[in-house]
């Protein structure tokens, strides 16, 4: 397995996408979010918005329309069906509403283990972008399991 200390500082290649305002109203009614201003324009607008605000965590969703998706764990090697979700954290410095093209840019910042190998940990940042102004980061760990681990 391709996974260590020699990932930390490897990027994959970063892309844009944009937020629309109809995923945004589906995205807010799936999560029940009730404020009208994720789902009203003229709600948001009142409330000093330009227009929708993405709602929190939908920059995750968003993450997921990267066309090149699941390239870097198959660059690695490594089966998706040894790999569990670890962990998500948001940090937010600006507030992205709909049509805002966002540029999604992904380091690896941590690779550690566990268990003597038998759990390997993957910690990369996203940097969320719109026009190279900083929106968010979005933290994320990957758990790879060693599938030789089972057979000791």
């Amino acid at each position: 397995m391709a996974v260590g200390p020699a990932l930390i500082g490897s990027r994959t290649p970063a892309f844009s996408t944009e937020a629309e305002r109809g995923r945004l109203r589906f995205f807010a009614r799936a999560i029940g979010q009730t404020d009208a201003i994720y789902s009203d324009l003229a709600a948001a607008e009142a409330a000093g918005h330009r227009d929708l605000p993405v709602p929190p965590t939908f920059l995750f969703c968003l993450e997921m329309d990267n066309p090149n998706r699941g390239r870097f764990l198959a660059d690695l090697g490594v089966d998706v069906r040894t790999i569990l979700h670890g962990g998500q954290e948001f940090a937010y410095h600006a507030t992205a509403y709909a049509g805002d093209i966002l540029t999604f840019s992904t380091v690896v910042r941590d690779v550690y283990e566990k268990k003597g190998g038998a759990l390997r940990f993957i910690v990369r940042d996203t940097h969320v972008t719109r026009g190279g102004a900083p929106v968010a980061t979005l933290t994320g760990t990957l758990v790879v399991r060693d599938p030789k681990a089972d057979r000791r």
